[in-house]
Order: C-alpha cells, then sequence, then structure tokens
C-alpha cells in the first residue's frame, strides 16, 4: 500500500478543485448577511437597502505580493482589506466577498489553506464572511476579490461632490506601507511596525460610513498615495485641493526609519499607497466624524497642491508606468 503524502506537502493538483473548495470553506460559519453561501451555483447575499456596492481588485505575485516578504496568510488578509475599503470608501458597510484563485497545479495545497485563513481573518474584522467563488489552473498565482456593501439608506459618497470651501481630511494611517517597502527593498525584515504596516494593511472600515452619516461630500480609498487620490477627487469634482503640511501627521517611527534609510518620511506619507486609508472631504464649519483629522482644504480651480505649490515628484503608484 502507497503511503499517503502528508496534508501540509499535498499539492492542489493532488487534493483538486473540490477538495480544495471544501477545505476553504469547510465548517466556516457564515455572516448573518449570507442567506445562502458556498456550495450553489451562486450566493445569496442580503441587502436592505436594495442597492449594492461592488468593487473588485487582483492580486498577482511578484507584482503585489512576493512570499519571501509576505506570509500567505498575511496576503490572504490583505486580498480582502484591499478591496473592503473601498467598499468603505463609498459610505458603505462590507456585507460579503468573493475570491477567484487561480495558482500553478504543483502549489503546496498548505499554501492555498493559509491563504484561506488570512481572508476569513479579515472578513471577521469587517463583519462578513467568504460568500463564493472560483479556482482554475494558471501559470501565476492570481488573487480576484469582489467584495460587496449596503449603503443602509445613505446615499454614496463619491468623488465628485467636493466643493470650495470644504475641508479635506483622512482617516487611518498613510505613509507606514511605503516605510515598510523600503525597509523590505533594503533587504530588512524590521522595524515590525512598518514592515507589519507593509503587509497588512489596517483600513478604517467603521470611517467610511460614518463620513457618510457626518455630511462627506466626497471620499476615496488612498491605496494608490495620498496625493494621486486627492487628485482623483478634485478632477472629478473640479475643485484644487491644497494638503498644509503643518496638519499633516508625520509619525516620529516613520522619520526614524526615514533617517536610517536616508530618505524622506514626508514624501512617504504623501505618496506611499497601500496603507488603504481614506481621504474625504467634509463642509466646514462642522466638526469632523471620529476618527477623522484634517489635512487642507478644497478651492477653486484645479488640481492638487502642497502649502500652495506643485509637488515635485511621483504622486503615487500606476501600473504600466
Amino acid at each position: 500500500m502507497a503511503a499517503q503524502t502528508p496534508r501540509d506537502e499535498e499539492t492542489v493538483s493532488q487534493v483538486g478543485e473540490f477538495g480544495l473548495i471544501d477545505r476553504v470553506t469547510s465548517g466556516r460559519e457564515q455572516s448573518p448577511g449570507t442567506l445562502i453561501g458556498p456550495g450553489d451555483d451562486a450566493a445569496v447575499v442580503a441587502a436592505p437597502d436594495g442597492r449594492v456596492v461592488a468593487t473588485t481588485d487582483v492580486l498577482v505575485e511578484q507584482v503585489h505580493f512576493r512570499f519571501d516578504w509576505s506570509s500567505p496568510h498575511q496576503v490572504g488578509r490583505k486580498a480582502v482589506a484591499v478591496n473592503l475599503s473601498d467598499v468603505a470608501a463609498m459610505g458603505a458597510v462590507p456585507t460579503g466577498v468573493l475570491v477567484g484563485l487561480s495558482c500553478p497545479p504543483d502549489l503546496s495545497s498548505s499554501v492555498v489553506d493559509e491563504l484561506a485563513e488570512g481572508m476569513w481573518e479579515e472578513a471577521g474584522r469587517a463583519g462578513i464572511s467568504l460568500v463564493g467563488g472560483d479556482m482554475v489552473s494558471s501559470p501565476v498565482l492570481t488573487i480576484s476579490v469582489t467584495a460587496l456593501g449596503d449603503l443602509q439608506g445613505r446615499d454614496p459618497v463619491t468623488r465628485s461632490g467636493a466643493r470650495p470651501g470644504d475641508v479635506v481630511a483622512v482617516a487611518g494611517r498613510i505613509g507606514w506601507s511605503a516605510a515598510g517597502l523600503a525597509v523590505l527593498g533594503r533587504g530588512f525584515r524590521s522595524p515590525l511596525s512598518v514592515v507589519g504596516a507593509h503587509r497588512v494593511p489596517e483600513p478604517p472600515y467603521a470611517a467610511g460610513p460614518r463620513a457618510a452619516a457626518g455630511g462627506a461630500t466626497s471620499m476615496i480609498d488612498t491605496s494608490d498615495g495620498l496625493l494621486a487620490e486627492l487628485g482623483h477627487i478634485a478632477d472629478a469634482s473640479a475643485v484644487s485641493i491644497d494638503v498644509r503640511t503643518e496638519m499633516l501627521e508625520v509619525p516620529q517611527r516613520l522619520s526614524e526609519v526615514a533617517s536610517a534609510l536616508g530618505a524622506d518620511a514626508r514624501h512617504w506619507v504623501l505618496t506611499g499607497g497601500e496603507d488603504q486609508a481614506l481621504a474625504a472631504t467634509f463642509p466646514a464649519g462642522r466638526p469632523l466624524p471620529e476618527g477623522w483629522r484634517q489635512i487642507g482644504v478644497v478651492g477653486e480651480g484645479s488640481g492638487v497642491t502642497v502649502d500652495g505649490a506643485v509637488y515635485e515628484g511621483p504622486g503615487g503608484w500606476q501600473h504600466w508606468r
């Protein structure tokens, strides 16, 4: 009788598509808003508002993540987080995620197990679950996540509502992931505070609906960098935005890391992406919602400036650039 391959040494081809799906979904509890979860042709998720917010992101190995820098568990968390932050940026509450996974047949099934653990953990942070998805063979490990959300009776907060006179504010940490990427790029694995921020972002999920309830006129997720994303708001709203550095917090930890690397911590804060923070505009003269801090103002005109001047250097991430 042939010896069985240990579970943690099996490849996905040995486990098979349906065996892999069972390992990812078996024994998992579905959130209350999931009416029908994995196991049918499609999931059914409650939409009390009558409208569904939907967004998709794709993460490709060696483009968005590297397993020599991040564990599969961390990559799984990140894959879900980058999508749920977009739901929050519309002012919505997450209701579920669907996952598409394509991978080489010789990939260890334990990698998929750890990816799934991370995805379920991050979904749980937002009070939701994985409601379905698909798995296929591919020469490159690719993760596609579709996130769903509910507006709870509120209007969606888009990029096009900013008005001259509004204040600009952010919620969540910015610059930390860029600092972590710089550290990893130099071949270091510490300090863990910044490296961990790059491996697993911590989107302020509750801040999005809170901003919508607090009268936000526009909002966006800062995945590609603060200045780049504010530029999208400025363009969509036909306004100008000025970021004020005296309002911009540069954490001491980032300054210390920048000093050690010969880098500029303020540049990380202004242009670094993948923190999955939120940026929004609010009418002037009213208190900002909990968790939000002002960093600038909206004016007439167009474009984004820093202290009234055009910022020199790249403003954020762009694919194919």
